[in-house]
């Protein structure tokens, strides 16, 4: 499976961003475009997101896989992921070290999340669209507005809604990802057994978040020993889309720590 990239920069170190559930690679645009003066960025759309093909079932394992074939263990990267594209991103180190020479894992842990009713939500929303009703993106976000009363939340969702010719259609695999939203949930017990990534971590937390709490360290620690965890004031789960300059200058410093 071959993932759909985009790329900026031409010198530098290599950074690689993915992203989280729902999302794509042009997520990563603002803070890929800050670094590639410096950097050579690569934006992944996983499998099931963006334009990347889809699978049959959701996996941590594939998606690891999958992404591990766009790296070099002769060019080693720095990896950045966000929530989903974070466990994937901590996968790809404890399967694959010698692809990572470093990696920055935003808001998420590597542990085992109830998925809420929240996300099941969101995919039932978009799946009860009549997409042959509307008649453009404004009818789009009326159409959601009930379900997901959150504008910047109905505003991320419907990035993922693509004209098809006269029609519309979802870019991301919202059957797939709703069937196996327990699986994404997880933290896989493959990885968890691996021996620790020797390489140095930043552990960014938004301060609104609960999904970097302290009860989850010991996991992050006993997987990563090199961590250092920054939490980022007024942040959300989000964290580089609320408060990007403060996630730029953040990551701009681990980078370049060598």
């Amino acid at each position: 499976m071959t993932l759909h990239t985009t790329h900026l920069g031409d010198d530098g170190p290599r950074v690689v961003f993915l992203h989280g559930l729902f999302g794509q690679g042009r997520n990563w645009t603002q803070i890929g475009k800050a670094l590639a003066e410096s950097y050579r960025v690569t934006l992944v759309d996983l499998p099931h997101h963006g334009r990347s093909p889809w699978g049959e079932e959701f996996s941590y394992l594939h998606l690891a896989d999958s992404v591990a074939e766009l790296l070099d263990a002769e060019d080693p990267v720095a990896l950045v992921g966000h929530s989903m594209g974070g466990k994937t991103a901590m996968a790809v180190a404890l399967r694959r070290p010698e692809l990572v020479e470093r990696l920055c894992v935003v808001d998420i842990s590597p542990v085992t999340y109830r998925t809420g009713s929240e996300f099941a939500g969101y995919i039932a929303a978009m799946l009860g669209m009549d997409l042959g009703a509307l008649g453009g993106r404004d009818d789009a976000d009326a159409a959601l507005l009930e379900a997901v009363p959150n504008r910047t939340v109905r505003s991320f969702l419907l990035q993922n809604l693509r004209r098809d010719g006269d029609g519309w259609r979802w870019q991301a695999n919202l059957d797939v990802l709703g069937r196996d939203l327990e699986v994404l949930g997880r933290w896989p017990q493959e990885v968890d057994a691996l021996e620790p990534y020797p390489g140095p971590v930043l552990w960014i937390a938004g301060e609104r978040s609960d999904y970097v709490l302290e009860e989850y360290a010991p996991a992050m620690e006993r997987l990563f020993p090199r961590v250092r965890k920054v939490t980022v004031k007024g942040a959300g789960h989000w964290v580089h889309s609320e408060r990007p300059e403060v996630f730029l200058e953040v990551l701009q410093r681990f980078l370049a720590h060598r």
